[in-house]
């Protein structure tokens, strides 16, 4: 491999992590204001939506904050396995929000979020 290679991939690398916690940032914002829409008083179904809502946010909030965090040491174990944990729930989430009203947007943002996370774990090694 040449140096300009390993600049590449490195550039790469960081490029998708930053891409990855942007999405994450995003997912975690529309989740809690679509989640903050939602009746707590409503049905069992739209409870179960709200929850999701507010469970997207924290875990979609948790990944961005260690995308942000890592520092030379890479724990890519650890990376994958809350990307993949993120990546299943913001799919999850995508899906309860399709079937609400006004919640397409945060419907996309899971969606884009869950791209933004596989994108990434492409990316480590």
């Amino acid at each position: 491999m040449t140096s300009t290679t390993s600049q590449q991939e490195l550039f790469r690398f960081l490029e998708d992590r930053f891409a990855c916690a942007q999405a994450c940032a995003e997912c975690a914002r529309a989740c809690a204001l679509s989640a903050s829409l939602v009746d707590p008083g409503g049905s069992v179904e739209r409870e179960l939506v709200r929850r999701k809502g507010i469970m997207c946010a924290e875990v979609c909030d948790a990944t961005c904050r260690l995308l942000a965090e890592q520092n030379g040491d890479v724990d890519e174990p650890g990376i994958r396995i809350q990307l993949e944990w993120c990546r299943s729930v913001c799919l999850e989430g995508a899906h309860l929000f399709d079937e609400q009203p006004g919640a397409e947007g945060a419907a996309k943002a899971c969606r884009a979020c869950a791209r933004a996370c596989t994108d990434f774990m492409s990316a480590l090694t």
